[in-house]
């Protein structure tokens, strides 16, 4: 083994134990109702996993919404800049990167879910490809169990460890890895789409940022259309849960936390009018914005106290004595 294989040894060593103490705890309990040899207990398992994944990924998922949500907000700023420092490529490089700082702002966060995935994307493709062809576990994975890993099948009839490539002359196999290629695709291109359409104000889809993402857009699916067809079925159930694990995520921060100036945000303002007018908080709301003098009652005027030599003065009327137009007493 070389340097560089006793480097990537060292690397994937600690993920092959990461990901078999998931995949082979959820076969375990999945074995007590499912044969343990069968393709749908390994299939589960690895639904199970990357659940677990997408689970411990949140934290890094918020801050990408946030630095996606700051990108587009500061998009107008970054505009004034490309048209003062436009001559000056170095000086607009500077003032943007001193933009971001202020801001809190990273361009790469939006890619940090994605990038930590691929370590595990390779290392379960390993696992994968280690069970089948060599039958040899990795991390506690047994080889017992790497045999039954490899050899499971999908609905009696289609191993979870082939490819579209690499069918064994199966036609099922095609079939099945053909749906989930283009399901991995259509997934990847939907999320992607919905994060522009909904969660873009206007200002954003002219800039940088809006032709970095429009790239993100078609690129991504083209890559995963033709690199899944080399995936074995397992990596590809990995790849395409995960990425209606983020579909689902990226609705509900869309839809409960959208980005101002943004067509989702207006959606929101809408909904959150319509249930204040179904409940009555509409009336509320005005009832308790009427002005404070308005609402309380008018208080009498007390009369103005004198003292004695006042009194004797203005002839010993009392402050609250009448007196007609001539000053004579009633």
């Amino acid at each position: 083994m070389g340097i560089f294989g006793q480097i990537g040894h060292f690397i994937m060593t600690p993920l092959y134990y990461a990901i078999s103490v998931v995949l082979v705890g959820f076969h375990q309990v999945l074995s007590t109702v499912l044969s343990p040899s069968g393709g749908a207990g390994w299939a589960l398992s690895i639904i199970g996993l990357t659940l677990v994944i997408r689970a411990a990924l949140i934290p890094l998922f918020v801050k990408q919404i946030k630095s996606s949500r700051n990108m587009q907000l500061i998009q107008p700023k970054v505009k004034e800049l490309q048209k003062k420092y436009g001559h000056d490529r170095e000086k607009l490089a500077q003032e943007t990167m001193k933009l971001y700082k202020e801001t809190g702002t990273n361009p790469f966060a939006s890619c940090l879910p994605i990038l930590l995935q691929m370590p595990i994307f390779l290392a379960l493709f390993r696992l994968l490809d280690h069970a089948a062809k060599q039958q040899q576990g990795n991390g506690v994975l047994t080889d017992s169990m790497a045999v039954e890993f490899g050899k499971a099948k999908l609905f009696g009839v289609v191993p979870i460890s082939s490819s579209f490539l690499d069918n064994g002359g199966l036609v099922s196999v095609q079939i099945l890895a053909g749906i989930l290629v283009v399901a991995m695709t259509a997934t990847t291109f939907t999320t992607q789409r919905q994060l522009m359409s909904k969660n873009m104000p206007s200002d954003a889809l002219s800039g940088p940022y809006a032709q970095q993402q429009k790239l993100l857009l078609y690129v991504l699916p083209v890559v995963f259309a033709v690199g899944g067809i080399a995936f074995p079925i397992g990596v590809l159930l990995y790849w395409t849960t995960s990425n209606l694990w983020t579909m689902g995520q990226q609705f509900y921060v869309i839809r409960n936390n959208p980005a101002p100036g943004t067509p989702a945000a207006q959606a929101k303002a809408d909904r959150d009018a319509a249930k204040a007018a179904r409940h009555g908080h509409a009336t509320t709301v005005v009832e308790a914005t009427e002005p404070e003098a308005e609402r309380r009652p008018s208080q009498r005027q007390q009369p103005k106290r004198q003292s004695r030599e006042q009194r004797k003065k203005s002839g010993g009327a009392r402050p609250t004595d009448k007196t007609t137009p001539e000053g004579d007493q009633q």
